[in-house]
């Protein structure tokens, strides 16, 4: 029997990912302010010369993933730091997992499987082209796949079971 689209506990693992992303992505989003007001600004993540988030940050990639204001121009609406886009996900994957409707949890899955391709793809930035390495960068990468992973498991559990007590009956 499946049970009624309502709210509830997202989940301790959850929580923390999702509380752990919008922390992380309230810190980028800071470190880039900061280092727009003072370009001498130096953040905890600047470790060294090619470990350098302010940097990463700073760059064309830090700001619409590097895509959009070469498509739509520098005053689009989506021509925002990625932070940004990081707080919007890491909101929407703690709201709806707070919810138990099935479309809900495509939604989830969807923008999960969004996060991991822009994770990979920034990745290869980070370490191709911009030849850093960004702790914050990596982090929500990780957090990314993590959330990826809870959502996966998630939308195969009903089905895992149902697939297990066939083959016994």
């Amino acid at each position: 029997m499946v049970s009624p689209a309502g709210w509830g506990c997202p989940g301790r693992a959850r929580l923390a990912l999702c509380l752990a992303g919008l922390a992380v992505s309230a810190y980028a989003l800071h470190v880039k302010a900061e280092r727009a007001r003072n370009r001498d600004y130096r953040a905890y993540c600047d470790v060294g010369e090619s470990i350098s988030c302010s940097r990463v940050f700073s760059s064309p990639w830090g700001k619409g993933f590097g895509l959009v204001e070469p498509l739509l121009g520098p005053d689009s609406i989506l021509n925002q730091s990625n932070s940004i886009f990081g707080l919007i996900f890491y909101s929407q994957q703690l709201l709806l997992g707070c919810y138990s409707a099935p479309w809900a949890w495509s939604v989830l899955m969807f923008s999960s499987v969004l996060s991991l391709v822009g994770s990979a793809y920034l990745a290869w930035i980070l370490f191709f082209v911009l030849h850093d390495f960004c702790l914050v960068c990596v982090t929500t990468y990780a957090i990314n796949l993590g959330l990826a992973i809870l959502n996966y498991r998630k939308a195969v559990g009903p089905l895992g079971l149902q697939d297990r007590n066939k083959k016994r009956h």
